[in-house]
């Protein structure tokens, strides 16, 4: 059974390291020995730069004798945390609530998921339940748009289905649709003038997308979320604008739909800059691929299974979050997002519930079963 005290103390454990995106060899070189020592066949690529960089870390745990017809099953957590996340120090307080000392992120996100799958694989060790192969991913540089899964090699993996632990809310919570994100950044060119005393011979950059984000539809639009949230540009108040970017995304749980809005916008933005004798350069890069699974998927199924054995309240929900799953998805392994008792995430106030990761480190258990 799951050892309430041992998961809280690996959590705060993995909480101490200083491990933001691109920054996680020292998380990775002990996650890796953790996995060594439950008897997980272990390796580390090395698909992305950087000296504190680690590679993503791949293990798995061969089938009980016997087994070995079962299916695998795919758990993964990533590894990075988002800033402010160096010196994160754990506060247990008595109502059974985890905090950081408010000064940084605790780290929950993704420590908790990656505590609660190492709490499970100790409880494999010692309680030896029949099982199928068990694969695990702990991915490095999560946060920036799943990087570190996008660079992974999925030929190692030979999992049926998967599940990601990372995901806000209520334990019982997966998410079973996810958006396609699309980043743009337009940057505008005019033509620089004094605007006190030769206006007319400039090209107002500013003016140029001011009236392409005008005729823009931003907020949501059916499945769909668009948001211009940067603006930079111009030198001085008496100076006709020669460049200005502006930057923004796109989110829609429909990967078609979001290549049509993303074209829409690059076609206003091109249009109003021809009319202005101005140009438009324009970046379109599309981070995570939207995924979206049946209901009456193995993946959902067995989830609702699980979830019912260890005695939650199951509930399937649509995220506009990204994570890894996106990226696992498109390797034709049919992958969700469960909860793992992270709150208030990406902010100082982030926290944790003791019970709630006892929950989740139940579920799991559950799943492999």
């Amino acid at each position: 059974m799951i050892d309430k005290e041992r998961l809280i103390g690996q959590f705060i454990t993995l909480t101490r390291f200083d491990c933001e995106s691109f920054s996680e060899t020292e998380i990775a070189d002990y996650l890796s020995l953790e996995l060594k020592k439950l008897g997980l066949i272990v390796s580390e690529d090395k698909v992305l730069p950087g000296e504190k960089c680690s590679g993503n870390i791949f293990a798995y745990l061969p089938a009980t004798p016997g087994f070995e017809d079962r299916e695998s099953i795919l758990l993964s957590s990533h590894m990075d945390t988002v800033k402010p996340g160096i010196a994160k120090k754990a506060v247990r307080h008595p109502d059974g609530r985890i905090t950081s000392d408010g000064t940084t992120v605790l780290g929950a996100d993704d420590a908790a998921g990656l505590a609660e799958i190492l709490e499970v694989l100790k409880v494999i060790k010692e309680d030896k339940p029949a099982h199928g192969r068990i694969e695990v991913v702990f991915f490095a540089a999560e946060e920036p748009y799943g990087r570190g899964s996008a660079a992974f090699d999925p030929s190692v993996l030979k999992a049926g289905y998967g599940y990601v632990l990372d995901l806000t809310g209520k334990v019982g919570t997966a998410a079973i649709c996810a958006p396609t994100i699309i980043d743009i950044e337009i940057k505008i060119k005019g033509k620089s003038a004094h605007a006190g005393f030769a206006p007319e011979d400039g090209i107002n950059a500013l003016s140029i997308a001011a009236k392409a984000l005008s005729e823009t539809e931003c907020g949501r639009i059916g499945d769909a979320t668009v948001n211009f949230g940067l603006i930079n540009g111009g030198i001085a108040k008496n100076i006709v604008p020669g460049e200005i970017v502006v930057g923004g995304e796109i989110r829609s749980t429909d990967d078609a739909h979001a290549e049509k809005l993303a074209r829409e916008i690059e076609k206003r933005f091109n249009d109003e800059a021809e009319k202005a004798g101005g140009s438009a350069e324009i970046t379109i890069e599309k981070k995570i691929k939207a995924y979206n699974i049946d209901k009456n998927e193995k993946v959902v199924k067995h989830f609702l299974s699980a979830a019912k054995e260890a005695g939650l309240q199951a509930e399937l929900v649509t995220t506009y979050g990204g994570s890894d799953a996106n990226n696992i998805n498109t390797w034709n392994i049919p992958t969700i997002v469960l909860a793992s008792a992270m709150m208030n995430v990406h902010t100082t106030s982030e926290y944790t519930e003791e019970d709630e990761m006892v929950k989740a480190a139940e579920l799991v258990l559950s799943l492999i079963k």
